[in-house]
């Protein structure tokens, strides 16, 4: 005779819970995309309108043309920085490149691209970010040197950073430009000597020291003084930064504030210098004309176009259909994380067989099915360069839109560039 078996009605909780649990994620997973890779955008009519890198015009009235990149490890997204630049340079007389990273490090580059010492790879690498140590971005500044080896006076190009997240560069040529103007750095010296930080001054007494050499320089009022007071603003700001490290969102926020406010400097600079268009290079993120964190604090893209007009402002954004993207696994280690799109346009520039496309999007007809893909909302690829953890490997397989970003192409950017498969940098 069998024995009766009990059941456990904890146990059969336990698996309906499980259950529902997939269901709901299943639900969720298949609203954002789950491992598809979209819709496809009508493919005639994106055939007929797309085109390519070369065509890239831009209106008369543009005083800022900014480059986006979905991801910051692609080398196909920063061999278009090179391409797109001398596109501006030979057809629009662009003579600035502004790029997102530390001001400080990038005059180390403009220095090298206006005949300084050291080599193209030295000057990349004194970029400081690791995504910017490639064989790519020495190519960059070694066009920029070889141009401006023959450049007529005032011809020349300069190469700008608008970032703030760094403080060594700028505490060496602050002193060094401070020097040269005869302003005392007596004081400045003590806080950051042989390439220390002397971690004995707090942040207060720092910043009062860099405003008073700053206060010393304003009273020179010679335009040379303009660059040793913009890296005694960089130190401020990013001491300003550092107060927001306990909350992420405020301190990205702040950040796109201030990168806007050093484009605008480069701008007047460059103006100053008879130049009346500005080239800058950042994430799509920084750069979209379109979008905010909240309420109060726009990004970047769309704070500049705010303060010079939108009709001032063009905007190109890139997209992949497919990437495998350099992105870090600790401070120092990279890895190789590949992923896809979730964008309509992107998979018809694939389905169309191009390998690299650019659509503007003012030349689609109204009468185009094409006008709604590229007005309409959908997900695009976006990848910064945050490391990639297990967890975050884990929770961006099970959840992709988590590496996309939902908006409407139109609203962010003038035009797009596509890219069908992006392959990794390599960081040198």
């Amino acid at each position: 005779m069998q024995k009766s078996r009990k059941k456990h009605p904890i146990i059969g909780r336990i698996i309906l819970g499980i259950l529902i649990v997939l269901i709901i994620a299943g639900g969720v997973y298949c609203r954002f995309g789950g491992f598809s890779t979209g819709k496809c955008a009508d493919t005639a009519e994106f055939a007929k309108y797309a085109g390519q890198v070369s065509e890239i015009t831009i209106p008369e009235e543009t005083r800022i043309i900014a480059l986006g990149e979905a991801t910051h490890g692609n080398a196909e997204f920063q061999q278009l920085k090179l391409d797109v630049f001398q596109i501006m340079v030979e057809k629009y007389g662009v003579k600035a490149f502004a790029l997102e990273a530390d001001y400080g490090c990038c005059e180390t580059a403009n220095r090298y691209i206006h005949g300084g010492e050291g080599t193209a790879e030295q000057a990349a690498g004194a970029l400081d970010f690791q995504i910017y140590k490639t064989d790519v971005m020495a190519n960059l500044l070694r066009w920029m040197r070889e141009y401006n080896e023959t450049a007529g006076e005032g011809e020349d190009i300069c190469f700008y950073g608008f970032d703030m997240q760094r403080y060594d560069a700028n505490y060496e040529y602050l002193i060094e430009t401070a020097k040269a103007l005869e302003v005392d750095t007596t004081e400045l010296e003590k806080i950051w000597s042989n390439g220390e930080l002397n971690t004995e001054y707090t942040d207060e007494q720092r910043a009062e020291t860099i405003k008073a050499v700053k206060a010393e320089l304003l009273e020179k009022e010679k335009t040379e003084t303009n660059q040793a007071v913009h890296f005694a603003d960089i130190l401020l700001q990013n001491m300003e930064l550092g107060k927001t490290m306990e909350n992420a969102w405020a301190g990205i926020a702040l950040r796109d504030k201030l990168m806007s406010e050093n484009i605008m400097w480069i701008l007047d600079e460059e103006e100053a210098r008879g130049n009346n268009c500005i080239f800058v290079s950042g994430h799509n993120g920084h750069v979209s004309q379109f979008g905010s964190y909240d309420n109060e604090n726009k990004y970047m893209g769309n704070i500049l176009a705010d303060n010079i007009g939108e009709d001032a402002y063009f905007v190109i954004g890139t997209d992949f259909y497919k990437t495998t993207n350099n992105m870090p696994k600790g401070s120092v280690e990279r890895t190789k994380f590949t992923v896809y799109s979730h964008d309509p346009l992107a998979k018809a520039a694939k389905q169309c067989g191009y390998d690299i496309c650019f659509l503007d999007f003012s030349k689609i007809p109204d009468e185009s099915v094409l006008k709604n893909e590229v007005t309409g909302y959908c997900y695009m690829g976006s990848l910064g360069e945050n490391q990639l953890t297990l967890l975050n490997r884990i929770v961006m397989r099970v959840l992709p839109y988590t590496y996309r970003i939902w908006g409407s192409p139109a609203s962010m950017y003038d035009g797009m560039i596509f890219v069908t498969e992006a392959h990794p940098t390599e960081i040198r």
